[in-house]
Parts: C-alpha cells; structure tokens; sequence
C-alpha cells in the first residue's frame, strides 16, 4: 500500500486498510526521510517545515493511528540517525529530527510499558542507497562524499540496506524481547569514536 504519511487522510486510510485486512499490528517500523543540507545561513522555513513534517511530525501520528491496533506484546521501530549524536554542518534540520526519534522512544517505551509494547530506535550510519545521490549534484561530487563519509567511518565501508534491515528485523522480534527505549547503532562506528 502506498501513503504519504505526511498526510492525516493517507495515515488514517492505513489504519482502515490494516484494520479491515489484518485487524491487528504487531510491528510499526518508521523508516520515512530525507536529508538535504542547508546551513543555518541558507536554512528557509520551507526546508525546515519540509524535513520536520517528514521526519519528526509524521512518525508521531503513524504511531498515534496504528497504536490502537498493535497487539501486547508489539514492537515500534523508529529509523533515526548516528546523526543525532554528532555535529555535522548544514545538518541543522535532519539531526534536530533524528534526534527527536531517539526521545520519542525513551517517552514511548516508558509510556507504552504497560500494554507491553517495545519501542526502540535503530540509528543508522551512512547507508549505500540513493539518498547518497540526493546529497550530490554529479557522479564526482557523490564520490567525493562517499570519500569525505568513509575516512569518519571505523569498519571503512558503507552500510548495506540489507545490514539495516537485518537490524530493525531483529528489534522488531522476540530476539530482543528484553530491549526498549534503546538505541541500536547500525553506523560502522561512526557514532562511537
């Protein structure tokens, strides 16, 4: 099913598919995002408005539409960033919002506890997907990237997609049923030195 989830009406017409089809959920996996830098200099309430509606707002009121599904024992899996742990220039927006997923699920954790649902973050490093393309006007600029993003890296490689989904996998499942409000690091290192 697609949605924008940055849309109540696309949100809500989520819930009623599940609700119709399935009538439980037992795993909410927010992985919805962008990035595109702007320092504070250039930074524009559009840009601002735009990445937060996206990355902060909607993961809120996906879990707000779905909670009154997810059965006991349920898990919520919030994509955040190794970003919310380091300074890094013209990300003033995006790291402000990853760092908001990471509160979101101490809050929720502590929330939820009662109904016995997890929540916990996965906070990614740089990942080999096309939002590297994004972040670069040309096949040079985006090598320059990836080279500028590997010498921060400890393990000297990329993410692979597949790495992640190995990642929220596992805290979407019972092997990490003693696990919430956590942040698991999927970023090479990055984070962490």
């Amino acid at each position: 099913m697609q949605a924008d989830v940055t849309k109540f009406a696309d949100i809500d017409q989520v819930a009623a598919t599940i609700r119709a089809k399935k009538g439980v959920i037992d795993i909410i996996v927010s992985n919805a995002g962008l990035t595109e830098e702007a320092s504070i200099e250039t930074l524009t309430p559009a840009h601002f408005d735009k990445t937060f509606n996206l990355n902060a707002r909607a993961p809120v009121f996906l879990v707000q539409k779905l909670l009154p599904l997810m059965t006991r024992g349920g898990s919520i899996v919030l994509v955040s960033s190794a970003m919310h742990l380091k300074g890094f220039p013209g990300h003033t927006a995006y790291a402000a919002t990853k760092a908001a997923l990471r509160s979101y699920a101490r809050t929720w954790a502590a929330e939820f506890k009662d109904r016995g649902i997890r929540v916990n973050t996965l906070s990614p490093g740089v990942i080999d997907t096309p939002i590297l393309d994004s972040q670069a006007p040309t096949p040079e600029a985006r090598e320059a990237l990836v080279n500028m993003y590997l010498g921060m890296i400890p393990l000297g490689r990329l993410g692979r997609a597949e790495e992640m989904a190995n990642a929220a996998l596992f805290l979407a499942s019972d092997q990490s049923s003693y696990m919430t409000g956590s942040d698991l690091m999927g970023d090479g290192g990055a984070g962490q030195v």
